[in-house]
């Protein structure tokens, strides 16, 4: 990962190998980023996106595994117990296999670049768990 800040906002490039969430999860520990907004696209070539049972309260993932374009990725990056919590959705693809895949995002290993804006905003967000939902949600 290499990156450079502009204003308030981190440009983000991410090589073969990297990890996406992980990557954004040392980015904000190490520059000490408390509420961000994020974008990005790319390539990659593994992938596990998921989709939340709002019934059952639980997380279904997949995994996903080839040559995919990253046609968006786009969340947040706040805190939960004092520590970075990156939420992120992407939308994958490959027209030669006419695939189009779309989800919550687990983990995504980069296969050529991927390129990323964190627009940070001054101030905390943190989290916290709601039983009612089953999901960790802003607290305000």
């Amino acid at each position: 990962m290499r990156y450079q800040k502009i204003d308030t906002t981190y440009i983000v490039r991410l090589d073969p190998g990297d990890e996406l969430v992980q990557c954004l999860m040392d980015l904000a520990e190490k520059e000490d980023i408390t509420f961000a907004d994020i974008t990005g696209l790319g390539a990659a070539n593994q992938i596990t996106l998921g989709i939340f049972d709002t019934n059952k309260k639980q997380y279904y993932s997949r995994d996903y595994k080839g040559c995919y374009e990253i046609g968006n990725v786009a969340g947040t990056l706040s805190r939960m117990h004092g520590k970075p919590y990156v939420h992120l959705h992407m939308t994958i693809g490959n027209p030669a296999t006419e695939e189009c895949h779309s989800g919550h995002l687990n983990k995504a290993i980069i296969s050529a670049t991927a390129e990323l804006t964190v627009r940070t905003v001054a101030g905390t967000v943190e989290r916290r768990f709601d039983e009612a939902v089953g999901l960790n949600i802003y607290d305000f």
